[in-house]
């Protein structure tokens, strides 16, 4: 910078199809302001040095999940991972591992909403009919059985950092098995997801490395989640009237 401002070195993926036959790592020189967050600096480089860049961003608050990608080799949240973290630098930027690469930044998140599709992530009421007008009062420690799992972002942090699901593309996964447990635990929920989870690419192909937990930043342990419904699809193995 010749005004004198320190700057870092970011070397971001770059994937253009069409372009490129597989990623290549390209430069940039941002400024190392104290409050810059990773996702300011990729905005730097996208507004000041190279509009051709593509990424995915929205809120910029650690709300709404979007902004996901690897850095320096551990999947994060850009918004939340700030360029002083990394003292010197270089920082190296990357997709997120296990996802198909559409452009630069940018993953196919298209299998990821299928398999949160399937497991209804949502509260299911039998014997109703819409629109529902009744109220399903909780207590607090109702409320409390599932509050946890229910942070989910969707950031899909967990799923990059799963051993399994980086070797195997089938399984469920973290973040939907965790979803599922939200609902499963939810007193106003009546559906039913044993089969849909009892499977050897859901909750059995875990092998509780517990990464998923480790990058989750909404704090919701979906490894947790998992060895939770492992006892449950056990015991209803043993009792198969017994539904949670």
């Amino acid at each position: 910078m010749t005004d004198g401002t320190a700057t870092i070195r970011v070397e971001v993926a770059r994937y253009r199809p069409g372009e490129d036959e597989e990623p290549v790592f390209q430069g940039y020189d941002v400024p190392l302001m104290p409050d810059w967050a990773v996702l300011d600096g990729l905005n730097h480089i996208k507004d000041q040095l190279d509009g051709s860049l593509s990424y995915r961003w929205s809120c910029r608050m650690g709300v709404c999940g979007s902004c996901g990608m690897t850095v320096n080799g551990e999947p994060r949240l850009t918004c939340g991972t700030f360029l002083t973290e990394f003292g010197a630098g270089p920082i190296r930027i990357e997709p997120l591992k296990g996802f198909p690469v559409i452009r630069d930044l940018v993953v196919d998140i298209d299998g990821f909403l299928a398999k949160l599709s399937s497991v209804r992530p949502w509260l299911v009421r039998e014997g109703e009919e819409l629109p529902l007008s009744a109220e399903y009062a909780q207590t607090p420690e109702q409320l409390e059985a599932y509050k946890q799992y229910s942070m989910c972002i969707n950031c899909l942090l967990c799923y990059s950092a799963c051993p399994v699901y980086v070797l195997d593309p089938d399984f469920l996964g973290p973040a939907a098995i965790a979803l599922a447990q939200r609902y499963n635990l939810d007193s106003r929920d009546m559906g039913d997801r044993f089969d849909v989870l009892n499977q050897e690419d859901a909750v059995w192909g875990c092998t509780f490395v517990g990464e998923c937990t480790r990058v989750c930043p909404k704090h919701v342990d979906p490894a947790e989640a998992i060895q939770r419904y492992k006892v449950t699809a056990a015991l209803r193995s043993v009792l198969p009237w017994s539904r949670r």
